[in-house]
């Protein structure tokens, strides 16, 4: 029987990817530091909207911030051609690419993140939860990083994060947990390109899809009909 999740907060998750993807594209080719500004001013009131916390947003844009002076400095220095403009223009950039990207990795999980795109864009079912289960064994391969580096000490070896070898063992490792993980998938009855029980409904109402194609039609109508500066 299919089980309903619980109502999450904000967009579905799959609507943010589309936005995140149909905006940032075109955002590459468009010259205009007026939209830039709108973006990455919209993402920040939908963090704020969700309560995101502001202690995080306000660290990784100050951690942004020499990269979006180091842009808007070069273009101011070495540009050739309308230097004011494209400074503001490169500068504005980073934070407009910044907050689109924030705006799914700070208020979506990465488990309804991979399933809602599983659910309404089809990511094959091996991919998101063979994923999920790498993910899962993170702090596995971090104990057995240490793991290795104490036995490598016991025999007089000191292998430090630079050793190629001490990569070479994780990844015979880990070839390792790939075999028993699929395994343990197969003995649970998982067989790729079969039917499968979706055990998780991610319901995402039609208006969020108008909404993301609005949003992207309306964006590539400013940015290439209208070119504000």
């Amino acid at each position: 029987m299919t089980q309903t999740a619980d109502t999450p907060r904000g967009l579905n998750a799959a609507a943010l990817t589309l936005i995140m993807i149909g905006i940032g594209f075109p955002l590459t080719f468009a010259q205009s530091v007026w939209l830039n500004t709108i973006v990455a001013g919209l993402g920040l009131l939908y963090l704020i909207a969700l309560h995101v916390s502001w202690r995080k947003v306000s660290l990784i844009l100050l951690i942004a911030l020499p990269l979006a002076f180091g842009s808007w400095i070069s273009f101011w220095f070495f540009g050739t051609v309308d230097r004011w403009h494209l400074a503001w223009m490169y500068g504005s950039r980073v934070y407009a690419y910044l907050l689109l990207g924030m705006i799914v990795t700070m208020t979506v999980s990465t488990q309804r993140w991979l399933v809602s795109l599983h659910l309404h864009f089809h990511l094959p079912n091996a991919f998101v939860f063979g994923l999920l289960g790498a993910l899962n064994m993170a702090d596995r391969v971090r104990h057995e990083f240490r793991r290795i580096q104490y036995s490598a000490l016991m025999r007089g070896e000191n292998l430090r994060l630079w050793n190629p070898l001490l990569y070479l063992r994780i990844v015979l490792v880990s070839l390792n947990w790939s075999n028993d993980l699929a395994e343990a998938m197969t003995s649970q009855g998982f067989t790729e390109n079969a039917p499968r029980t979706e055990l998780i409904a991610d319901p995402m109402p039609a208006w969020q899809w108008g909404l993301a194609g609005g949003l992207i039609v309306i964006y590539c109508v400013a940015a290439f009909g209208l070119r504000p500066w």
